[in-house]
């Protein structure tokens, strides 16, 4: 019968997403057949998976720590903010519906069928499911209906890790004030805790781990140690973003807008690992830097509402003018549709139905459609020849004819456009920079040749599951899993 754990955090960003990948390599390279779950995730970096849905990012790399395909089963629910108010709904991998914030919360515990089915679907495959909490496991305010954390743990009775950020200051007060708000019957739930990212001398936190314990009668496990790596490693949250950029004086320089709704931003982690390459995230209200050799338009959640801010903060002034110069511009996804001529939504699918002008550095035209496309796709890049393996997620379909100049060839079709005077791109393909020769050929010959992207990757998770064998009483933490009851 498998078991499961789950890890909740005292707030967001207190590294379970690292912790529960970390642990999926650890026990997937002990033998144990091992799924991550997360109930309800809500990102714009999401991953396409085997079975044609999409996930949180967070979950597909955690399903790759575990040597698992990722499916949708991992991530149920998964909210795509659209607007400050509002996300775009995703259950089982596909957009269900486009809601506001006050109506999902009054409505979601219909969902919990669907989350809970998902949940014993992996637990019928699998050892043990290591499940991922949200944001903060204290927001008493959200508790009614909740899915997420504990709302979820005791529909399907699963033991807590409850896990703090000793990064923020005041991690004894953050932990052991989460049980004091908390509603008892949740309290019980928690079986330890867990304090992660600590940087210095662990031995002198030794006091602090046996106050915690004390006040809340359960054991505490670390601290685990700052893993520096994890850089190194796809991000989920945009407050990644924060310290995204590379510092370096490198040769070739790129400059990425930071748009408002930017998704699938690990798009740029191949080329921010590139030593020839200074990745620079330009902020609003900054202009974009003149010495850049080629500008990116990410992807965006919402095209027009992203194309208009990009105007307010002059970028497209920015963008014709490094044009006009003979610099490179590429478009991935809705960075793609920007590039056009003019991005139509006539449904209203990504907030009001209009139309917009694009910055007709393409000749080709986009009409959003409410069928959102997701596939595994393996192309041909079309000048240099070189394979490229990627992913189509988007809402929209792009005619035009720069089309007859394509990005890529997938099969007999063709994929993206190309400029007539060749300095501009555009694509659907995400994750296309994984590919090593290709990112060489792109680069015009500042890529390193030692690096191997992927291959980084799978050396990072494994450097990931040592660290967190040689700082956890492993054999503790799994004897808090207990059995599933199917």
């Amino acid at each position: 019968m498998a078991k499961s754990l789950m890890f909740m955090g005292t707030g967001s960003d207190v590294g379970k997403s690292l912790l529960v990948a970390g642990l999926c390599r650890a026990l997937a390279n002990r033998g144990i057949r091992v799924a991550p779950f997360k109930p309800q995730n809500m990102s714009n970096n999401a991953a396409v998976t085997v079975d044609g849905g999409e996930i949180g990012r967070a979950q597909a790399l955690q399903a790759r720590a575990a040597r698992r395909d990722p499916i949708t089963a991992m991530n149920p629910v998964l909210l795509k903010p659209e607007a400050e108010t509002g996300a775009q709904i995703v259950v089982r991998g596909r957009r269900r519906a486009s809601m506001s914030a006050r109506a999902y919360w009054s409505e979601r515990g219909a969902l919990m069928p669907e989350v809970r089915q998902a949940f014993h679907e992996l637990a019928a495959e699998v050892d043990i499911v290591l499940v991922e909490g949200a944001g903060s496991a204290s927001e008493v305010n959200l508790r009614a209906n909740d899915l997420a954390n504990f709302g979820f743990a005791q529909d399907v009775g699963i033991p807590v890790v409850l896990v703090g950020d000793i990064q923020r200051g005041g991690v004894i007060a953050s932990v052991v004030g989460t049980f004091a708000v908390i509603d008892p019957a949740d309290a019980r739930l928690i079986r330890a805790t867990l304090i992660n990212k600590f940087q210095g001398d662990t031995s002198l936190f030794a006091e602090g781990l046996a106050e915690i314990s004390q006040r809340t009668g359960v054991p505490c496990f670390g601290p685990v140690p700052w893993f520096a790596d994890a850089a190194r490693l796809p991000a989920e949250d945009v407050l990644a973003l924060d310290s995204y950029a590379v510092n370096r004086s490198a040769p070739f320089t790129i400059a990425v807008p930071h748009l408002p709704r930017i998704a699938n931003f690990d798009d740029l982690d191949p080329l921010r690992a590139e030593p020839g390459v200074t990745l620079v995230l330009v902020e609003p209200g900054e202009p974009l830097p003149r010495q850049a050799d080629l500008i990116i338009l990410p992807g965006s959640k919402a095209t027009r509402s992203d194309l208009a801010a990009l105007r307010r903060n002059g970028w497209d002034i920015d963008i014709a003018a490094h044009h006009r110069a003979g610099g490179k511009v590429l478009g991935i996804c809705g960075g793609y549709q920007m590039l056009g001529h003019t991005v139509a939504d006539p449904n209203g699918i990504e907030g009001p139905a209009g139309i917009s002008e694009g910055l007709g550095l393409l000749n080709v035209n986009t009409v959003l459609t409410e069928t959102k496309q997701l596939r595994i796709e393996r192309a041909t890049h079309s000048w240099s020849g070189q394979p490229v393996s990627g992913y189509h997620m988007h809402m929209g379909i792009t005619e035009g004819a720069d089309r007859e100049r394509p990005f890529a060839r997938i099969g007999a079709e063709n994929e993206g456009a190309i400029s007539p005077n060749g300095r501009v791109t555009g694509t659907y393909l995400h994750g296309l920079f994984a590919a090593d020769p290709f990112r060489r050929a792109m680069l015009e010959g500042v890529a390193s040749p030692d690096l191997a992207y992927e291959t980084s990757i799978e050396n990072t998770l494994d450097s990931l599951a040592a660290h967190l064998e040689n700082h956890l009483d492993m054999a503790a933490l799994l004897a808090l899993a207990e059995p599933i009851s199917l």
